[in-house]
């Protein structure tokens, strides 16, 4: 794995414990900016809405620029929007600022994941998204209880200043170790790139992610006033789960990456199955804390097992946009983070309590099997993963993954995100899609 990845997921790890601390943040931050904790919750959404938005915009919007300057502008932004987030007045201005943190979070996923997916082969997808999101999970091992633990001790804007400490180290690490990546001599363009929403697996596929994630985020989201009003446990307790939950991540990341790229239907389904079951058990169980510590843990290895699947399924579908196809991955998580702790905190306002939280996910997650097991069957049906208009350019991926991560013009093009040279469609999906 070229070293260029796990840069990408070091700097992953400043931009998840941004989106994600908040989980433990909500009742010291609602009470300082008096607002109702479902009111508190909206700050999650903003910053997921931002990231589907912000996604496809910028890809769109950087499509024709360096990858490298790209990630530098972006991800200096998201630094400024954590120092406005922590001077931030008002709810009002706190909630901005978390709009445009996530609208640079989104363009640093969106083009890392194409660097990351065109500096390794195939066959080796899934892996390489695993690292990025390995960033995301050691985020919740260890940034967002740390963040929990700030809030408790030193006030909730210590955790926004100290993201932003943590996004000048993921600065440092892109200008100096993210190799210079030159455009390639065939600009890409963007009528062929939209070509991929043509496909109605890419629909599915946004689909599921979305569904998949929300059904987690809607009970994750109000965690912490689910262990202290329900389950009873005291406040000190939260960072000590929320990094239980990281831990399960992050087990449940490198279980995914590790099989997904020969049974990435089987990871898919077969996770999303398990968070369904483990959702409705955190309901019948929200007011026995042993349970609730233990399911904790356990639906982040879930939720985190079919992460690397649902984005190595994306890359293999819309291989022939590979930024769009990162984007449009992003988007579709956080469609699933805007409408999860939406419904959660709309069955809260409707004075059904924190444990249904669990109930209203365990709903979106039995409509994700449902579109999972009937893309597996258009999928079955033609005999492998159609990549769209394949006919018009090549993997990415292969190329740079044969000439290496800094090797010749052709892979430095690749690792733009963009191919050059025209070819059949790709057949080679369809193994990895079992």
């Amino acid at each position: 794995m070229p070293l260029a990845v796990y840069i990408l997921g070091l700097s992953v790890f400043a931009l998840g414990t941004s989106e994600f601390m908040l989980s433990g943040l909500l009742p010291p931050l609602a009470d300082d900016m008096n607002v109702s904790i479902p009111t508190a919750g909206l700050l999650i959404s903003a910053f997921a809405i931002g990231m589907v938005v912000g996604a496809p915009l910028l890809a769109v919007a950087t499509l024709r620029l360096p990858r490298r300057t790209t990630l530098i502008a972006l991800i200096s932004v998201f630094g400024l929007g954590q120092v406005a987030g922590a001077l931030a007045p008002t709810y009002e201005i706190l909630f901005a600022s978390r709009v445009i943190s996530a609208f640079a979070c989104a363009g640093f996923w969106a083009v890392g994941a194409a660097v990351a997916i065109a500096m390794v082969p195939h066959t080796a997808r899934a892996r390489a998204m695993a690292v990025m999101i390995g960033g995301l999970s050691i985020a919740n091992v260890l940034g967002v209880p740390v963040g929990a633990f700030l809030g408790e001790h030193l006030g909730w804007r210590s955790a926004f200043w100290a993201v932003g400490a943590a996004s000048a180290v993921a600065l440092v690490g892109v200008v100096t170790l993210i190799p210079r990546i030159p455009l390639p001599a065939e600009k890409p363009q963007l009528k062929r790139e939209l070509t991929i929403y043509r496909d109605r697996q890419v629909w599915l596929s946004i689909a599921v992610t979305a569904l998949a994630a929300g059904g987690v985020f809607c009970a994750f989201s109000y965690l912490a006033p689910l262990l202290t009003d329900v389950a009873g446990l005291d406040s000190g307790w939260v960072p000590t789960v929320l990094a239980l939950f990281g831990v399960g991540a992050l087990v449940g990341t490198a279980l995914g990456g590790r099989f997904a790229d020969a049974h990435l239907f089987g990871v898919m389904i077969s996770g999303v199955i398990a968070s369904t079951v483990l959702l409705a058990l955190l309901a019948l169980t929200a007011s026995h804390p042993v349970a609730v510590i233990t399911l904790a843990f356990l639906l982040g290895v879930s939720a985190f097992f079919t992460a690397p699947a649902l984005n190595a399924r994306m890359f293999n579908i819309a291989a022939a946009a590979p930024t769009l196809a990162g984007a449009t991955t992003t988007a579709a998580f956080n469609l699933g983070n805007t409408g999860g702790p939406w419904l959660g905190g709309t069955v809260i306002d409707a004075d059904f309590g924190f444990a249904s939280t669990a109930w209203a996910g365990a709903a979106m997650t039995v409509v994700a099997i449902g579109l999972a097991a009937l893309s597996l069957r258009y999928h079955r049906a033609t005999a492998g993963s159609r990549v769209v208009a394949g006919s018009l350019v090549a993997s990415s991926a292969e190329s740079a993954g044969s000439a290496g991560s800094a090797g010749s013009a052709g892979s430095a093009g690749s690792a733009d995100g963009h191919a050059t040279v025209p070819r059949k469609p790709d057949t080679a999906a369809a193994p990895a899609d079992r």
